[in-house]
């Protein structure tokens, strides 16, 4: 293949070639005179040589992008402009003596910061995205994370257009500067100091003309703690619940693990225009907005949910993350999948346990799964990248929060709070690996945890193969377990894993039984450790065979294979007391059925009538009033990406109808039921945000979009009027949604009201647009061509690229795909266009062709078209080039 002009592979760094910086800072002291269009910044570096270097030779070199440099000091004398080279955004400066204060002057442009990472403007605002590599668009610095420095940060701006000047820390010292004759002040200037040492990817700053909710915390030591969240003035009466959610996080995990917060101020701030869902900068978290503000009238329950989620993770990371940071960007998953455990903790603690489980083991299966499937496919702690930025993934964040809860699996929650202890204890203040956290859970526990080491090198999904032999003469069930992972090159000799396996026995009458395991007392649920190749254990004491209930609680992220007729899937559904092992027996029973829906669909035949699942259903729904959160989640069929994952090539259009026809057949056999379900637990008073009422609204929007995608009429009528009479969020884009999807005569007249009324508001017409872009029929894509000329869209907003183009390709498989590549090609011009605007967030599109080898021949090559295409484009961002450079060798 020859090599296009564009995207030429770059040399991956890789983790095994990691060396200690030549250089430390001690501390830095910076200037910022802000402006949106030319922001001076003045920043003045303690150095002293490492002596932990490889070269003690070795000149200071300092990151920077984008920066006018004006001038370069060494202990406050200017050096000679021969004395300093710049090289591929690298500035090396020869003659620094071992220990100094170099100074650096610099001009950067915040107002043409497109790529939102460093210092740009949003709205009115100016704000900074420093993580991963943000503070080097800023000034120049040795930005990697094992650099740590304690930060005093001064800001100087206009006070009419900048009156509220945040930063890192707690504030020193502040004043007004060029007063006029009359002595008005037109500046002004904020000092902040961070005592803690900090990497340069938790530095911040936010300078903008602001509301301000205040509260306070007191900490169980008695000292109080300010909460100041901002936003816009206009949309201060939305932050309610997210001061909520913060003093709730702050006290669970005072509770939980004994953290304590350390300053004496948290600062939240709320903006429209960010990459991702939120940043930890010490002591100034800065937050895409939807994750902070909500009103019953604007944000759903899982909007409220979310910002619960989100407050606590970014707040939790100023422990995991912040106090005790990674060493190098490979060990990503050492904050992120330890603060997402924590975070997914907290909300099964605020919500429905078990619901979350489900809820988190669902995301995983459907995102990360897929992700190790694909070209991208990487360990949790990856072994090489081009771009860190792609790196931010669910197989780091969700599957690494996995890789955290198996620590918590083996070792129980006790033992789990001793490793953290001992975590914090040996490395408070430090940079460190993921190998300094597992020696801690061991040391703390007296635990062998060597073997673990390796969960965080394999690549791919494990799967753990389950084959069992009754002998009704000895009342014993001999069950074998074994062990593989997917073909990989960085899977060689990796050797089996450690894998935590919950198991458990039920009887014919779906009965739990309570039995010995090998020497183990008897028990309703076993934990395994899988330490082999192949593990044997024998239950004893069994009168009956008994029906094996495997990976309890998903006590690992592997696959399980094992042979189950659909009888015992269904009374696995609908008797096993745990509730995780019951959705997974749903979702194989459901999977099953659709299999043969969808090889009907394939050879022209007629599927069978699902009478099984059918009556598995019907015993969820009469008994749904009992749990309806956990009803509501049974009541679901798996996506048709999900279930594209099982087949090579996808038959995407036979996948559609099986499902819709699955779908339907269920809902109008079911009409009755339902009906009485959806009519008896809706709730009746106001909206409060409270778990028994999120369970009830979940069930009946679920019902609700059960009996209008299947055509039902009532419900249909039921839905209009849910949306012209409800007063919240939740129900009024439930019923929409429902109607939408189900592409009725009243969805445009529902959909002209929506956007009548929310107009003004960008994060509900976020919404607007996805519901449109989700409709699975052919014209969606000719829809999201005509929505991206709305006078709301915009590309560089990342909300609305994710909420409209983001929607359809990552969501809408039935019309991404479209047979004649018009998806792939809105998709390609978006991502052509958008590279030069945002990187980061183009590469988050472009991996929607990653799996472009699994379809028909005619559709991988219109995507392969489209991959091409993005490659030759000059000048392609390493961020774009890694991926669609991974993508094209997968088909080579």
């Amino acid at each position: 293949m020859t090599a296009l002009k564009g995207a030429s592979p770059a040399s991956p760094i890789r983790r095994l070639d990691y060396q200690p910086p030549a250089w430390l800072i001690d501390n830095v002291d910076m200037t910022l005179e802000l402006d949106a269009d030319r922001t001076r910044v003045t920043a003045t570096l303690a150095v002293r040589r490492n002596p932990q270097a490889a070269d003690s030779n070795a000149a200071l070199e300092l990151f920077g992008s984008a920066l006018e440099t004006r001038r370069i000091e060494i202990d406050g004398l200017e050096i000679a402009r021969q004395a300093w080279h710049i090289d591929d955004e690298r500035l090396r400066i020869d003659g620094v003596p071992d220990k100094a204060r170099v100074t650096t002057e610099v001009l950067i442009q915040p107002s043409a910061n497109t790529a939102l990472e460093g210092l740009y403007q949003s709205g009115s605002s100016l704000l900074t995205q420093c993580e991963a590599e943000g503070f080097r668009k800023i000034t120049w610095y040795a930005d990697r994370p094992d650099v740590m420095s304690a930060f005093k940060v001064r800001l100087e701006a206009d006070l009419e257009r900048y009156p509220v000047l945040l930063g890192n820390g707690n504030l020193v010292e502040s004043g007004r500067l060029d007063c006029d004759q009359a002595g008005a002040a037109k500046r002004h200037f904020a000092v902040w100091h961070d005592p803690f040492l900090k990497p340069s990817y938790l530095f911040a700053i936010v300078a903008g003309d602001l509301g301000c909710v205040v509260d306070t915390f007191t900490t169980r030591s008695g000292r109080d703690v300010a909460l100041k969240v901002y936003s816009e003035h206009e949309n201060l009466a939305q932050l309610d619940h997210a001061v909520n959610s913060l003093k709730k996080a702050m006290a669970w995990d005072e509770q939980r693990f004994g953290l304590e917060y350390d300053l004496d101020v948290y600062h939240i701030v709320a903006t429209h225009a960010f990459n991702m869902g939120a940043m930890e900068n010490k002591s100034l978290n800065i937050f895409n907005a939807r994750y902070v503000l909500a009103e019953p009238e604007t944000a759903t329950d899982a909007d409220y949910e979310g910002i619960e989620a989100v407050i606590a993770h970014e707040y939790f990371h100023n422990w995991t993350g912040n106090r005790v940071t990674c060493r190098d960007w490979f060990q990503l998953t050492l904050k992120e999948g330890l603060t997402v455990f924590r975070d997914q903790e907290f909300s099964a603690d605020m919500q429905t346990r078990s619901v979350k489980r489900i809820s988190d083991v669902r995301d995983l299966m459907a995102r990360q799964f897929a992700e190790d499937k694909g070209p991208m496919a990487h360990p949790v702690r990856p072994e090489r990248y081009v771009e860190i930025n792609n790196f931010y993934t669910a197989t780091v964040y969700e599957k690494g929060a996995e890789v955290v809860r198996m620590y918590d699996t083996l070792l129980g929650r006790d033992g789990f709070r001793k490793g953290m202890d001992l975590y914090f204890q040996r490395h408070d203040g430090q940079a460190v690996t993921c190998d300094h956290f597992r020696a801690a859970m061991a040391d703390a526990n007296g635990a062998d945890l060597s073997q673990f080491e390796r969960w965080y090198r394999q690549v791919g999904t494990p799967v753990v193969a389950v084959e069992a032999d009754y002998d009704a003469a000895a009342g014993t069930l001999e069950v074998s377990l074994t062990q593989s992972l997917p073909e990989h090159s960085d899977n060689a000799g990796i050797g089996a894993l450690h894998i935590p396996f919950k198991i458990g026995l039920l009887s014919a009458r779906g009965e739990s039984l309570v039995c010995p395991l090998d020497d183990d007392r008897a028990r309703d649920t076993h934990l395994l450790e899988l330490r082999h190749e192949q593990t044997r254990v024998r239950f004893s004491g069994l009168e009956e065979k008994p029906i094996l209930s495997l990976l309890r609680d998903f006590s690992a992220p592997v696959r399980v294979q094992a042979e189950f007729s659909d009888r015992e899937l269904a009374l696995l559904l609908a008797f096993d007391p745990d509730p995780m092992a019951r959705w997974m027996a749903g979702r194989k029973l459901s999977s099953r059925v659709l299999d043969g829906a969808i090889q009907a669909h394939t050879s022209g035949s007629k599927p069978e009538p699902p009478e099984l699942l059918e009556s598995a259903w019907r015993k969820i729904v009469e008994g749904a009033a009992a749990d309806p959160a956990l009803a509501a989640s049974l009541l679901q069929l798996p996506s048709e990406a999900e279930l594209a994952q099982d087949y090579k090539p996808v038959p995407v259009d036979a996948i559609h109808a099986a499902r819709c026809g699955v779908q339907q057949h269920l809902a109008t056999r079911l009409a009755e039921p339902l009906h009485d379900v959806l009519h008896r637990i809706r709730p009746r008073r106001d909206w409060r945000f409270e778990a028994a009422d999120i369970a009830a609204r979940n069930l009946a929007d679920t019902v609700q979009a059960l009996l209008v995608g299947a055509g039902d009429p009532r419900a249909a009528k039921q839905a209009v009027s849910v949306f012209d009479n409800a007063d919240n969020m939740t129900e009024r884009f439930a019923a929409l949604s429902a109607m939408v999807h189900a592409r009725l005569d009243a969805a445009e007249t529902l959909l002209a009201k929506f956007e009548k009324r929310f107009g003004n508001n960008p994060l509900v017409m976020d919404k607007w647009f996805a519901v449109q872009a989700q409709v699975a029929h052919g014209e969606t894509v000719d829809t999201v061509r005509r929505l991206m000329q709305h006078s709301a869209f915009s590309l560089k907003n990342p909300n609305k690229v994710r909420a409209l183009i983001g929607s359809f390709g990552m969501h809408n498989p039935f019309a991404f795909h479209r047979a004649d590549g018009a998806g792939y090609q809105l998709v390609g011009e978006v991502v052509r266009e958008l590279d030069s605007i945002n990187p980061q967030v183009a590469a988050r599109l472009v991996s929607v062709f990653n799996r472009w080898t699994e379809f028909d021949e005619t559709r991988a090559g219109l995507m392969r078209d489209q991959i091409e295409q993005i490659r030759g484009v000059p000048g392609l961002s390493p961020d774009v080039g890694e991926i669609v450079n991974a993508a094209l060798k997968k088909g080579d």
